[in-house]
């Protein structure tokens, strides 16, 4: 072969690499905790400053109904990363300490399936979706976890930060853990003399207010009891400075892309603990200031990728795992210090509920060069992102994976002839309670009432809102329009039935 025909030859191949990696573009999933759809000045706050996330949106496409789907965070997270509702799958509600893996090796997830394209991926940020088999080996390998459902990479905060153990794993095993001092997490206090936030409530640096009473750290009582693994844990303020840095550093090392970076920040769940150099600014107390440092790390990671020149070849989304909560546990003065700020915005309910402040939530994309500025009422969830990826990716779904997450590539994308969903579901944590969106009409399922058992009269009634004319969800207008009751019951009970919402067969 001539020199010239080796030279041509090496020359398409590059081409052909340049245009398979600007075909397949970089990937960011900004997810916070507990953030509501008024928080944000771009959704219309007048309280708070949020000028990283409003820069994102002004520059990107904004969705007023972008939701999860549900109102926790565990189901939430479960579902967005399997493409499958979580009330479908026994034991999906809020994980608990000692959690095992609640996705399972097998498990077709947006992670695994964007791997399956050549995209290294990673998870940094909370997980809350238990680890092991069983329950965790703290002490030993953490496996299953992220690294068995298509990340190459993860340094987590393996449950929630009012939960223990307050340490960082990475990869399989506990960051910086002595084997001289093994770290043991249960249920139950140790011993007697063990320190809890009842036993030594005077010396705490924040109060609780309900069920938070187990062990302390950092002058903060735990849902839950551990001893050991000193040199191990980490400082409360730290956590989204080490996710920042950990997250720089990661992009830096693949910025040949294409990448799939899910950062799960804790921001703004309890116990709100952010940084000093947040705290008083917001005039809102923790939660105020916790607002802050989430609005901090979306911009530290826009500027990560100006930095390194990949700004136009990645794809970010900016969403949340639920709504707000004010009190959720802790003596923090959210209640007392939230003045006229709205934290869901128009909407009724939040954390734990299945009203639209409970699941319409934050929702922002941003691909600069590609997603043209604007606002969209379109419908869309979290759960599609797994099916939407793909499309971007090239990747080909398994027929019974993914089973609820649609292909809305085209509406994330900002298409104007792009329809969006015609329905979104929304459950509780366990799914017990259900909502159910249609166009400009919701059903909310009533929840079992206390002794009763199935059949009529078991549950609580289901409402029905008009939303286009009640987005605040204060009228239930049941009995006056029965056939638009009876419609959205039918629909939620094939949901529901049929195991499944992804249509089968090509898409």
């Amino acid at each position: 072969m001539s020199l010239r025909t080796l030279l041509a030859s090496g020359l398409l191949i590059l081409v052909a690499a340049i245009a398979s990696s600007a075909e397949k573009p970089n990937i960011i999933v900004i997810i916070a905790d507990d953030l509501g759809y008024g928080d944000l000045g771009c959704n219309g706050s007048q309280t708070i400053a949020t000028p990283h996330i409003d820069r994102v949106a002004a520059e990107g496409l904004r969705f007023t109904s972008g939701y999860c789907s549900a109102s926790t965070c565990t189901p939430t997270r479960y579902s967005l990363l399997t493409g499958t509702y979580a009330f479908r799958v026994k034991g999906t509600g809020i994980a608990a300490p000692n959690s095992p893996a609640l996705i399972q090796p097998e498990t077709v997830t947006v992670a695994s399936l964007l791997k399956s394209q050549g995209y290294a991926t990673a998870c940094i940020g909370k997980w809350h979706l238990g680890l092991g088999v069983g329950k965790p080996d703290w002490n030993g390998e953490l496996k299953p976890g992220p690294l068995e459902i298509g990340f190459d990479h993860c340094l987590l905060l393996p449950t929630t930060n009012d939960r223990v153990p307050q340490v960082f794993v990475e990869n399989h095993r506990v960051r910086n853990l002595d084997p001289a001092d093994p770290l043991w997490v249960g249920d139950e206090k140790p011993s007697d003399d063990h320190p809890t936030g009842i036993s030594h409530r005077s010396t705490l640096a924040m109060d609780w207010d309900y069920g938070h009473n187990g062990t302390i750290h950092n002058g903060i009582s735990r849902i839950g009891f551990y001893t050991g693994g000193m040199k191990a844990r980490f400082r409360d303020q730290d956590l989204a400075d080490e996710w920042v840095k950990a997250s720089a550093q990661w992009i830096e090392a693949n910025k040949a892309g294409p990448f799939f970076l899910y950062f799960a920040a804790h921001d703004i769940h309890v116990p709100r603990t952010p940084h000093e150099r947040f705290v008083g600014k917001s005039g809102m107390g923790p939660r105020g200031d916790s607002i802050l440092e989430f609005d901090w790390c979306v911009g530290e990671l826009m500027k990560v990728l100006e930095q390194h020149q990949l700004a136009e070849n990645t794809l970010v989304v900016i969403c949340s795992d639920n709504g707000p909560v004010l009190n959720d546990g802790y003596k923090d003065q959210a209640v007392e210090l939230i003045g006229k700020h709205a934290a869901a915005g128009l909407f009724r309910g939040g954390k734990y509920s299945v009203f639209e402040g409970g699941t319409r939530t934050p929702f922002i994309v941003s691909w600069k060069g590609r997603v043209a500025s604007g606002v969209s009422d379109k419908l869309v969830s979290t759960i599609d992102f797994a099916s939407s990826f793909a499309a971007l990716a090239g990747a080909k779904i398994p027929e019974d994976a993914c089973l609820d997450s649609l292909n809305l590539l085209d509406t994330l994308l900002g298409d104007k002839a792009a329809a969006g969903r015609e329905y979104v579901l929304q459950q509780d944590n366990g799914g017990t309670k259900l909502g159910l969106r249609a166009g400009d009409w919701k059903l909310v399922r009533g929840g079992a009432l206390p002794g009763k058992k199935k059949g009529p009269g078991a549950r609580e009634a289901d409402q029905l809102f008009r939303l286009s004319s009640d987005p605040g969800e204060t009228k239930n207008v049941a009995a006056e329009f029965p056939a638009e009751l009876e419609k959205l019951q039918k629909l939620l009970a094939t949901i529901i039935a049929d195991g499944r919402t992804r249509p089968v067969g090509p898409q």
